[in-house]
């Protein structure tokens, strides 16, 4: 059996999910019938060809009414950044590097940024991960979470130096399994200036390991807002696995406003 490093590679390896992934970038949140549109390949070919995209994690689906969207999903190659590719050769770094910040530009039409990430923990204990502000100072840009996780109250990532990064509101809260709130990155005087967006975390058990869905969503337009979490979302989501997982955090700074 492949592990996810490898499926990873064979995902990329093909010219033809290659090509559906430049489609998903050129516009994210696309059916199969647009995706075929244009397409060299069959309709039997790029339904084989997202199967393995999925499979790997790079595309992810939300059924909207009738229709399935594909959009991409860049933390696996995040993943594969963090844990192999500083190791090795400088053309390597460069090559992903590329290939991460295509990957990572901003999501098109559908003003939407999907995540899933696979980690081998509980319920409880990523419920923990997210709302513990011990927790979270180790993996969200050292910042710790403060709320009181009922619906309508305040949440905010506050510094160490006690400066506020991150404001919202508790818009829906189910413990252990889905968290709904509202995001306004304070620390970036631009992006401090947009309409509040839309953050939604929901954990699914699957044995011994919990896929973590994040969406960010409620923009208006693309704003800095929308076009900072496009990168900025990878490196949390890679910490808080990596810490679960590993114990150990990962050394990330808070992105400097601009």
């Amino acid at each position: 059996m492949l592990c996810g490093v490898e499926l990873v590679f064979k995902a990329l390896s093909h010219p033809g999910r290659r090509e559906l992934l430049d489609r998903l970038f050129a516009r994210d949140g696309q059916p199969l019938g647009e995706l075929c549109e244009k397409s060299e390949l069959s309709r039997f070919g790029v339904m084989k060809h997202l199967r393995v995209l999925e499979s790997a994690g790079l595309v992810v689906t939300r059924r909207v009414g009738r229709e399935k969207l594909h959009y991409l999903n860049p933390v696996p190659i995040r993943l594969v950044h963090d844990r192999w590719i500083t190791k090795y050769a400088e053309p390597w770094v460069g090559a992903m590097g590329k290939l991460k910040a295509t990957l990572e530009g901003r999501a098109m039409t559908s003003l939407k940024h999907v995540y899933e990430v696979y980690i081998r923990t509980t319920p409880e204990k990523l419920w923990q991960a997210i709302t513990d502000p011990g927790f979270t100072q180790k993996y969200f840009y050292g910042t710790r979470v403060e709320s009181d996780w009922k619906p309508g109250s305040s949440i905010i990532h506050r510094r160490d130096d006690g400066a506020v990064a991150l404001e919202g509101k508790v818009l829906a809260i189910e413990p252990g399994r889905k968290l709904v709130t509202t995001f306004l990155s304070v620390h970036d005087p631009e992006a401090k200036k947009d309409r509040p967006s839309r953050v939604t975390w929901e954990i699914t058990p699957l044995g011994d390991v919990c896929k973590l869905a994040l969406t960010h969503d409620d923009f208006d337009g693309e704003t800095k807002t929308y076009q900072m979490v496009g990168s900025g979302w990878n490196p949390v989501l890679s910490g808080l696995k990596t810490l679960l997982e590993t114990g150990t955090p990962l050394a990330i700074p808070m992105p400097a406003a601009r």
